[in-house]
Parts: structure tokens; C-alpha cells; sequence
């Protein structure tokens, strides 16, 4: 059988998936303004050729958000995502949807983690690079710590979240990804693989923190 029909598919869709489909997950939801507006944390990556700012708007004040950020980690509430494909990759990932009071306090140098510590090795974590309360958090690869924390770049890249109020009452809640110089996977790896699988659990992550906060604010909860 000839292979020519498969390989044009692959082309195709390559080509449809480089023209459209990549350009409109890497600023999903996102506006113009908030695509090329500098936000904390890109001076850690200022040399980044590429990057991915995604967005959602919550009908809730910062103060309702926030909390959600504060818990994100395997160790504290998981990553509000798809977390049955998490653990596929043995992430044993948790899914808490309330506010836990202890998990309210973070600080620059805590880790993250992305699995357990017993997996991959444990280096299955990022680190809290840049904190600012009701503002943004910056993640960034406990091996750039050193370097950023003398001034240097993260040459790993960094992974932001990110609070904009409209009014009192509502704010826009972003994401901001630059891969670095030295990308997790190298820089083929990020199209291939990382830049899908992270836009897929992504969004996710924000339709769900967004759902959670919106809950919260109007059920009186907080």
C-alpha cells in the first residue's frame, strides 16, 4: 500500500495545525492587549522566542481567585484538570474542590509539585519564583533558582498566573508560559508534545478554577 495518501494527511494537517490550530491555543481567550502586554515573571524569560498567554474572565473578585492559586500543587489540590490523564502518568494527582485554610500560604522558594515526589526521580516539581498576593504567582524549574535569584534568566523557562481585576466584582485570570532557552523536552519536544498536552489540561484548569471561584463568591462562601 502506497504511504503517499498518509504522508499528504500528515502534511496537511501539519501545515493546517501551524497556520491555525497553534497560533489560536497559544492565546486562547486571550486579547491583543493581554498577548503583548509584559505581565510578572516574563523578565525571568526575556529572551523568549515564543510564548502561550491563555485567559478567562471571572465573575468574581481577585479575592475569590486567588485561594485556588494558593492550592495548586499535587501535594495540595491538584491542578483542577483533567486528573484521570494525570495519573496515566502516575502523577497520583488529587482533585479538592474547597478552600483548605492551611494551604492558604505560599512563598518564594516552596515547591510545586506536578506528581509525587517518589516519581521521575523527584524532579517532578517547579518552584515559586515570584510571588505577589492576589496579583501572580511565577513557577519556575528549581534549577534556574540559583540563577534567578541573582539576577539571571530561568533557562528553563517559567509557567505564570495571573489576576487583572475589571471592577469589583470580576477579573480576568491568565496564564503565561515562555519555554526558555532551554526548554523541558528541547524546543522540538515543546511543539511536538508539550505545547498540545499543556494547552489540552490548561484550559481546562482555567474554565475550572474560573467555575470554582464564581461558586464560591455567590454562594457566600468566602
Amino acid at each position: 500500500m502506497s504511504r503517499l495518501p498518509l504522508l499528504a494527511a500528515g502534511a496537511l494537517f501539519g501545515a493546517a495545525y501551524a497556520a491555525r490550530i497553534r497560533p489560536w491555543s497559544q492565546r486562547w481567550g486571550a486579547t491583543d492587549e493581554e498577548v503583548d502586554r509584559v505581565w510578572p515573571g516574563d523578565e525571568y524569560c526575556p529572551y523568549a522566542e515564543d510564548q502561550a498567554t491563555r485567559a478567562v474572565t471571572v465573575e468574581a473578585p481577585v479575592e475569590s481567585v486567588w485561594p485556588w492559586i494558593l492550592q495548586l500543587g499535587q501535594d495540595r489540590g491538584g491542578f483542577y484538570s483533567y486528573d484521570i490523564l494525570e495519573n496515566l502518568f502516575g502523577c497520583e494527582m488529587p482533585r479538592v474542590e474547597r478552600i483548605v485554610p492551611e494551604w492558604q500560604q505560599r512563598k518564594v522558594g516552596d515547591l510545586v509539585w506536578l506528581a509525587t515526589p517518589e516519581r521521575y526521580g523527584g524532579k517532578g516539581c517547579m518552584m515559586v519564583g515570584w510571588l505577589e498576593p492576589h496579583r501572580a504567582m511565577t513557577l519556575i524549574m528549581p534549577d534556574d533558582a540559583e540563577e534567578v535569584a541573582a539576577g539571571g534568566e530561568a533557562r528553563h523557562g517559567i509557567w505564570s498566573f495571573l489576576l487583572n481585576p475589571i471592577d469589583d466584582g470580576s477579573c480576568r485570570l491568565l496564564t503565561r508560559s515562555r519555554p526558555g532557552r532551554e526548554p523541558f523536552g528541547g524546543a522540538l519536544g515543546q511543539r511536538l508534545f508539550m505545547e498540545p498536552a499543556h494547552f489540552v489540561m490548561e484550559r481546562r484548569m482555567l474554565l475550572t478554577i474560573r467555575d470554582l471561584a464564581e461558586d464560591l463568591h455567590h454562594g457566600g462562601r468566602f
